[in-house]
């Protein structure tokens, strides 16, 4: 489970950094028309967040915690900084045989944890991938970048 931890710390981050570091005049910003806004991204992710990390935890997902899109810069940062607080417990708190130990999902499927931790990963990044495109063309260099050129 430690290389799942890892992985989590540096998705969370990477998306938390995002969303500071859009200024709030661009969260409405779209990279095309049908995309979503890069406000709806982090809107997707609060609630990502909260509904399959529910899962993890055998809870009901809390979706009076979601924020919407239409919310202020620093609602939908708070949202996101809070829905990662809500995941934290269900990562630290996992172990190799909690993680194969089946579940019932939000849908009301039947699934393993780590299924639901590798398939978070997986999303996580995609969206952080997706985030770097909106960042990049309002000139705001990406949280990875930026702390990788730090690094030299």
């Amino acid at each position: 489970m430690k290389s799942i931890q890892t992985r989590y710390a540096t998705a969370k981050l990477n998306l938390i950094e995002s969303a500071e570091a859009m200024p709030e005049s661009d969260y409405s910003y779209k990279l095309t028309p049908p995309q979503r806004s890069f406000a709806n991204w982090i809107e997707h992710n609060i609630e990502m967040n909260y509904n399959l990390c529910s899962s993890l935890k055998g809870e009901k997902s809390p979706k009076e915690k979601f924020v919407k899109d239409t919310a202020p810069k620093a609602s939908l940062e708070k949202g996101l900084k809070e829905s990662f607080q809500y995941c934290d417990s269900a990562f630290s708190s996992m172990t190799d045989e909690k993680a194969l130990k089946e579940v019932t999902a939000a849908s009301g499927q039947k699934i393993l944890p780590a299924n639901i931790m590798i398939g978070l990963l997986n999303s996580w990044n995609q969206h952080y991938g997706n985030l770097v495109g909106y960042l990049r063309t309002k000139g705001v260099t990406p949280p990875s970048t930026a702390r990788s050129q730090n690094k030299k």
